[in-house]
């Protein structure tokens, strides 16, 4: 662990002297490039230059232990005894921020809500979800742009997809991939009885037109006139766009916009978004399931979090987290149930690297 810290500080230091360079500054894409590595380095080398500090003052405070007056090396004792809990807790840190990080991390998302078992209640949950993350992402200063939506009468949704521009989005809304349960009295039922519904949500990175060769020939699309409750274009101009991948059967549709070219190009950022999906769901199929995590899998099919309105309950099943602050959650307040989703894995992440370590040894 040690030799990799001291490869990642004097990988920074070179970065460091490249941004001072006049050459570089001249450049801004390359300025860019390296400010970029500069700050994803810059966590690790500040706690590992803070663990050589605790190393030193470990040192100081053996030698002390050395001197004649009692009093002294009582408290170069207890002092040792401090520095070393700091010290084990510190190695614990870097083990972790050494961890390989996923590559996709810094991408934009697009999110796929649809609604489940339900009915009118399960839409309504859709559009709960759709408000939560919304909230979460004005929290973190992210963009978000609702690339098509099927409302319900009573504004609930069948389907929203909507993609999610920001810093290291991916990195916090790769865990919601799964089955949302509700459990309530829904507004549509009179006798008062608590019934569950679900909703599906995918996120998924988002596809750059280089991740995802797209062949034109392999497209069939269609134009339509819009559908669905209210406003003034529906059912008046073909503006919708419906685009099936041939070779996959993969079919996004897209009538938000009045534009066709706007709907076409929406529809097309969902197709590479799925196409680069599946992709990596077929490549993570190839690997065992020694080293496939669980958490933030996104596995569709998997229940992963229920929302119980009469306890004022949330549960994600995946790491057994209960909370009682359903209103805040829902209000976009995400963050405890992230950090502690983020907490889980790379715990299982360094339970597997130190499992292959032994198997190697």
């Amino acid at each position: 662990m040690l030799e990799k810290l001291e490869e990642v500080e004097a990988r920074f230091t070179e970065l460091e002297s490249k941004l001072s360079d006049p050459a570089v500054l001249k450049d801004m894409n390359q300025y860019r490039e390296l400010a970029k590595k500069h700050a994803e380095l810059s966590e690790i080398v500040t706690a590992y230059r803070e663990y050589k500090k605790i190393i030193e003052d470990i040192e100081s405070a053996k030698e002390l232990l050395n001197e004649d007056d009692p009093e002294i090396q009582q408290l170069a004792e207890t002092e040792l005894s401090q520095l070393k809990e700091i010290k084990d807790s510190m190695e614990e840190k870097l083990k972790i921020l050494l961890l390989p990080k996923d590559p996709r991390d810094e991408k934009n998302v697009i999110v796929e809500i649809r609604a489940g078992t339900g009915g009118e209640e399960a839409a309504l949950f859709a559009s709960d979800l759709f408000r939560m993350y919304s909230y979460y992402a004005e929290r973190q200063g992210w963009k978000v742009e609702v690339l098509s939506s099927h409302p319900t009468d009573m504004g609930g949704f069948k389907e929203i997809i909507f993609q999610v521009n920001g810093d290291h989005v991916f990195s916090k809304l790769k865990y919601e991939s799964g089955v949302h349960r509700v459990q309530r009295i829904p507004v549509t039922e009179s006798g008062g009885r608590i019934h569950t519904s679900a909703a599906t949500v995918a996120v998924l990175p988002e596809a750059e037109e280089v991740d995802v060769e797209i062949n034109p020939q392999d497209l069939r699309i269609d134009i339509f006139c819009s559908s669905g409750p209210g406003g003034q274009s529906v059912n008046t101009t073909q503006s919708a766009v419906r685009i099936t991948h041939l070779p996959t059967g993969i079919v996004v549709s897209c009538q938000d916009e009045k534009s066709q070219h706007k709907n076409k190009e929406k529809a097309m950022r969902v197709l590479r978004a799925r196409l680069l999906a599946q992709a990596e769901e077929e490549q993570q199929g190839e690997i065992s399931s020694m080293r496939r995590s669980m958490i933030g899998s996104g596995d569709r099919s998997e229940r992963i979090r229920t929302y119980n309105f009469p306890q004022g309950r949330v549960t994600d099943h995946r790491i057994g987290l209960s909370l009682y602050r359903l209103n805040d959650i829902l209000e976009g307040d995400l963050d405890e149930v992230i950090t502690a989703l983020i907490t889980a894995q790379r715990a299982e992440q360094l339970q597997g690297e130190l499992f292959q370590e032994n198997s190697a040894s």
